[in-house]
């Protein structure tokens, strides 16, 4: 099941569901919409090694806009800093941001219960595409979670991704033993 609005405002009413800033105008019928934080960021070396800490640069998107280029990894951020310490949250792209041929995950759309912070973008394009800072860009969905929850996203001492700031925060897979 999937929250629906009137559920997610009784969420945040609670305190379980926590979005900064917020816009009602941003609730749909099922889920919120989020937008392009400021900063970009891009990996410093052109081959990553997934045991090293591959160092990230970062820029400001300019108010004229920035062009996505194919073949170019690019980590972004979300604009809005969320809580959710009841429900599982989905980050998912918006239709629109898909009919431009833009990709906002590579592979971690999931959160989890208790995951407090600002979403990093794995962000790729299939052709040339000029974004702005504070564009829709994606859409956040709530599920609720059979059972207890024992310890929290955010209450793991090896969370790697806890409190994320508003700026796109690179791989820690570096920290993982393998």
């Amino acid at each position: 099941m999937i929250l629906s609005d009137s559920l997610i405002f009784e969420e945040m009413e609670k305190g379980t569901i926590k979005i900064e800033p917020y816009d009602r105008e941003c609730v749909g019928s099922n889920s919120y919409d989020v937008h392009l934080g400021k900063w970009l960021a891009t990996y410093k070396e052109h081959i990553l090694d997934a045991k090293k800490h591959n160092q990230i640069e970062y820029f400001e998107i300019p108010e004229d806009g920035f062009v996505l280029y194919p073949h170019i990894f690019y980590l972004g951020v979300t604009e809005e800093y969320t809580e959710t310490h009841a429900h599982v949250p989905f980050l998912e792209g918006k239709s629109s941001t898909g009919r431009l041929g833009i990709d906002i995950h590579a592979t971690a759309g999931k959160g989890d219960v208790g995951f407090c912070g600002h979403w990093t973008l794995e962000i790729s394009v299939k052709q040339p595409v000029k974004v702005y800072k504070g564009m829709p860009i994606g859409q956040l969905i709530y599920f609720p979670v059979e059972g207890e929850i024992r310890v929290k996203y955010n209450q793991k001492k090896n969370a790697k991704y806890s409190g994320q700031p508003d700026k796109p925060i690179e791989s820690m897979m570096w920290k993982n033993s393998f």
